[in-house]
């Protein structure tokens, strides 16, 4: 992989993560400083640092991204609804340079977010 992100090492099995979901294209994992009950993150293998960076080409990836949260949701039986974040860039908030998605549950979440 291009980048050498601390995500890209837990892809590389470098760096251990309690994984709950991989696919050739997608790997998913429990956050280490949660800030929900449930708190997980969706990763694509594919090293794309941010959303914005992200190309016409990979629409069938950021919809399968989309399906994994779905069903991980199911999984993890949130019922009542979660939260899915993308923060994207320095102002956004994002600390890792490689797209990830947040899924958040498993208690009610205040708006605005931050």
């Amino acid at each position: 992989m291009a980048t050498d992100t601390i995500f890209t090492k837990i892809v590389r099995r470098e760096i251990p993560a309690d994984i709950i979901y991989e696919d050739d294209l997608v790997l998913a994992f429990r956050d280490i400083a949660p800030q929900a009950p449930v708190h997980i993150l969706v990763i694509p293998k594919k090293p794309i640092p941010k959303l914005a960076d992200a190309s016409p080409e990979d629409g069938e990836l950021l919809g399968h991204l989309l399906l994994i949260i779905k069903q991980i949701a199911a999984e993890e039986k949130l019922d009542n609804g979660y939260r899915v974040v993308v923060n994207n860039g320095a102002d956004g908030g994002q600390t890792v340079d490689h797209l990830h998605f947040h899924i958040l549950g498993g208690r009610y979440l205040q708006w605005p977010p931050g």
